[in-house]
């Protein structure tokens, strides 16, 4: 079966700065893949090269195949058209519109062309997040920092994707609403749809995705089952925080 996503000797350079240095992944089918990673690793950087969203500064070599196709100089609107939908780091919500109307903006690629069912994730991602049909008619601008995450994500899901990509959805969150973002990521992957997850949060990361990477100053360092990570002396010390202590 042809992968959703492959990642092929990715390479990103700012001026005479190498930020990436030939990360390769593979995302299949119904996956949630994970990549971990202290600051300032490359997590972001990846994902803007994947989703085609880096500043014109950037530099990139290598190849992004989404289903079988390249996706070398395609726009990030045509990206999106394929099937892929990035649910950035700032959210980056408008804050004035209400909660129904920025769900209706992850559906306007859709409308514009010229799909009559454009609408119909709504009841989707009302069934997802129930919160946000309570609140849609609020503006954006007014939910917690838990709601404007799951405002987030919903609005991705409008878009029907096939690879949804998160970028740190735990970050500043309390810990009881990233569990219960964690456990909305779970019920994600039983639609069907497959999940590039970075995050920093290695504990709850690792504990939902099937397979994982390690991404440290700009390289792949290890990566197999996540199960198989997570048990890893050098990730249990240095990002669970279960190493043992020495005197």
């Amino acid at each position: 079966m042809t992968p959703i996503l492959e990642v092929r000797d990715l390479h990103v350079a700012y001026g005479k700065v190498e930020a990436l240095h030939g990360a390769s992944l593979t995302v299949g089918a119904g996956q949630i893949v994970t990549v971990i990673g202290p600051n300032g690793a490359g997590k972001s950087t990846m994902l803007n090269a994947i989703a085609g969203t880096l500043p014109a500064s950037g530099a990139v070599r290598g190849a992004v195949v989404l289903r079988g196709h390249v996706l070398t100089g395609v726009p990030i609107e045509a990206r999106v058209a394929r099937g892929m939908s990035l649910v950035p780091e700032k959210r980056e919500l408008f804050a004035t519109m209400t909660v129904e109307d920025n769900l209706q903006l992850g559906s306007y690629r859709r409308h514009k062309t010229g799909e009559r069912n454009y609408a119909d994730q709504m009841g989707v991602v009302y069934e997802l997040f129930p919160r946000l049909k309570e609140r849609r008619a609020q503006e954006a601008g007014t939910l917690s920092g838990g709601e404007r995450q799951m405002l987030a994500l919903g609005r991705a899901l409008m878009a029907k994707p096939d690879l949804l990509m998160l970028d740190e959805p735990s970050l500043g969150l309390a810990p009881l609403i990233v569990k219960e973002i964690f456990q909305i990521i779970v019920r994600l992957k039983q639609t069907g749809v497959a999940i590039l997850l970075v995050e920093q949060n290695a504990h709850a990361a690792l504990q939902v995705a099937d397979h994982a990477y390690v991404l440290e100053t700009g390289e792949m360092v290890l990566q197999g089952p996540a199960q198989q990570v997570a048990n890893d002396p050098k990730v249990i010390e240095t990002y669970l925080g279960l190493g043992k202590k020495t005197a």
